[in-house]
């Protein structure tokens, strides 16, 4: 392709989306990837930026503010909803949402966010305004001093309470998931279980540490994936049908950054985890 050799900086494939986008024009006429050009023709393109380079622009998506002060927002974040702009998710993010609720963030490093959920993770996020709250959240995190608590409905029925540490790091085939290994990163969960129903059981877990994936990963690693997770969870369950981990970060506690007040907060767990509770339930499955 003529346009791949007069500019070798750019993919093939970016050159024949400009093209598609009517970006490229021959001679003043907009032309497709299969037209041919020929000495002294003019060629004119527009280049289209690179998603990243227009990630963190303000979006007006819904976002569900449950308390704000002058150093942060309290955030219940939805399932399926990115928390950050990032590979494949370059719009429609959390962070899209916050700089248009609150364009001051765009002062901060990644609006202010401090900690994450997985996409289908729903519940609560800190979510700092100021400088001095976000280093003071920052703190906290590495200090394990903040308390982040999660409810789950994960797969058997595991015992009364339990500590799961086991280090975790990323899977050695697998890139994009993570295991247990000897060569990953320390990390804990306490898990108790609140109720036991028919091939499941709904547990209350709290980080100790906060790898990535890690409740999903720990669970797993026992025996008990949470129900419905894509990634972790056993194909073979008989709760397919509901297409998201059951995991929901219903608590969350810390230092006040300007007053010193140790606070906290609590969300129920979304329509679509109540839903599956309420039809066990009805079936009589609990125990």
């Amino acid at each position: 392709m003529a346009l791949q050799r007069l500019m070798p900086d750019y993919s093939r494939n970016r050159l024949q989306s400009w093209i598609r986008a009517d970006r490229v024009k021959v001679n003043g006429a907009t032309l497709g990837s299969s037209n041919k050009v020929w000495e002294d023709d003019l060629i004119e393109v527009l280049p289209l930026p690179l998603p990243e380079q227009t990630a963190f622009e303000p979006e007006a998506l819904p976002v569900d503010i449950v308390h704000q002060d002058t150093g942060f927002f309290i955030v219940n974040k939805r399932a399926g909803l990115v928390v950050h702009p990032g590979s494949g998710n370059w719009d429609g993010t959390l962070l899209n949402a916050l700089l248009h609720y609150d364009p001051d963030l765009a002062k901060l490093p990644r609006a202010g966010i401090v900690h994450r959920l997985d996409k289908d993770t729903s519940g609560l996020m800190v979510i700092a305004r100021t400088l001095l709250s976000q280093t003071s959240l920052v703190r906290q995190i590495k200090a394990r001093s903040m308390s982040r608590e999660y409810l789950a409905l994960v797969e058997g029925k595991p015992e009364a309470q339990g500590i799961v540490d086991a280090p975790i790091g990323r899977h050695p085939v697998h890139r994009t998931r993570m295991t247990v290994s000897q060569g990953g990163r320390p990390s804990r969960t306490f898990y108790e279980v609140l109720e036991s129903f028919a091939g499941c059981a709904l547990v209350r877990c709290k980080l100790d540490t906060g790898r990535t994936h890690q409740i999903r990963v720990h669970m797993q690693s026992i025996g008990h994936p949470l129900v419905g997770d894509p990634v972790y969870g056993s194909r073979t369950s008989g709760f397919n049908e509901f297409r998201r981990q059951a995991l929901h970060a219903y608590r969350l506690s810390f230092t006040h950054p300007g007053s010193g007040e140790q606070i906290f907060f609590e969300t129920p767990m979304p329509a679509d985890m109540l839903d599956l509770l309420s039809g066990l339930k009805k079936n009589g499955d609990g125990a």
